[in-house]
């Protein structure tokens, strides 16, 4: 006869049955078939408590579960798994209620792992591109952690995170928005707690697509710089926004060079998604020198330090055959 140590008699039955006494890392796999002969299993929870040795079976009625109570109660044979006895009473619940991780709990925030890639491989505009696939995309805020480069995307709601992540989780990005060096970058989703992201700027890093207003991070302009500068010297630059979207104006000193630029950039993804202050002229040897100047072929700001800080800007260039915009 079995030891009555192994039994609670005195618990009202339930369809829950709680096992003390587990042998170490105890899988669902050994609790099934510990139990199933005696019904139909419909959730199991291991790993339970300090030292991680109990776990809880839920059998589809509560006859089942007394079915196996009482046959162990009475057996001469004690429930053993690996060799080790395993103690068997009811529990005081009436249903398993396994509580979700905080990254399983739906939310309209996705936290995105980028395998296989640097943070600089793929850049947020691409993000944007293949996320916005799915709804409109808030707010998107990159970064590096253990885990890699990862990505928060903000959605209207929850259905369309669910969308999004139901269509991408566990997909690649098309080769042809990576470089060509790239092999593949895989998609690892899960949700984020977050519901609002906090973006202070916008940046090759972080953007808001609900704030136009949003001021740019001013160490962008010298990232930009050297993607265009490589192809020959920069004169000045100016950015504005044009029926929704963020437009530049790039003069380089002669026609050869710019045309040279606009063949190597055309198309592709430039400056790691950055974005850049609203106007800059490198010809003068000090940026603070645009302050209260009027800079040849730029029209007046209604202020001496509009042009520089209001992010409404509205440079005019006289357009020459070597200004291409953006």
């Amino acid at each position: 006869m079995a030891s009555s140590s192994q039994f609670r008699y005195t618990q009202t039955p339930s369809k829950v049955v709680h096992l003390r006494n587990l042998p170490w890392e105890c899988v669902e796999e050994e609790l099934i078939d510990l139990c199933k002969r005696f019904g139909k299993i419909v959730n199991t929870k291991t790993n339970v408590g300090a030292n991680r040795n109990q776990a809880f079976v839920e059998f589809g009625d509560v006859n089942q579960a007394i079915s196996m109570v009482s046959y162990y109660a009475s057996s001469s044979e004690p429930a053993q798994i690996r060799g080790k006895t395993v103690y068997i009473q009811y529990s005081n619940r009436h249903e398993i209620v396994n509580n979700q991780s905080p990254g399983e709990v739906p939310g309209n925030v996705l936290l995105v792992t980028f395998e296989g890639v640097q943070s600089h491989h793929v850049c947020i505009d691409v993000i944007h591109l293949v996320f916005s696939a799915y709804g409109f995309v808030h707010k998107i805020a990159t970064f590096e952690k253990a885990a890699g480069f990862q990505a928060l995307v903000q959605f209207t709601d929850v259905d369309t995170a669910l969308a999004a992540r139901t269509a991408l989780d566990g997909r690649s990005i098309p080769k042809y928005l990576l470089p060509e060096h790239v092999g593949s970058c895989n998609l690892r989703m899960s949700y984020s707690a977050h519901t609002d992201l906090n973006i202070k700027f916008q940046s090759h890093r972080s953007r808001d697509y609900t704030n136009p207003y949003l001021p740019v991070n001013q160490t962008a302009m010298d990232g930009s710089m050297q993607v265009f500068s490589a192809y020959g010297t920069v004169q000045k630059i100016a950015i504005f926004e044009k029926n929704g979207s963020t437009q530049a104006l790039i003069q380089y000193s002669d026609i050869p060079t710019a045309t040279i630029a606009k063949e190597a950039l055309e198309g592709h993804c430039i400056y790691d998604g950055r974005l850049l202050d609203k106007s800059g002229d490198y010809t003068l040897p000090d940026l603070s020198q645009l302050v209260g100047q009027k800079v040849p072929g730029v029209a007046a700001a209604s202020g001496p330090t509009d042009c520089w800080h209001n992010g409404q800007v509205q440079t005019q260039y006289t357009r020459s055959s070597y200004m291409y915009p953006l």
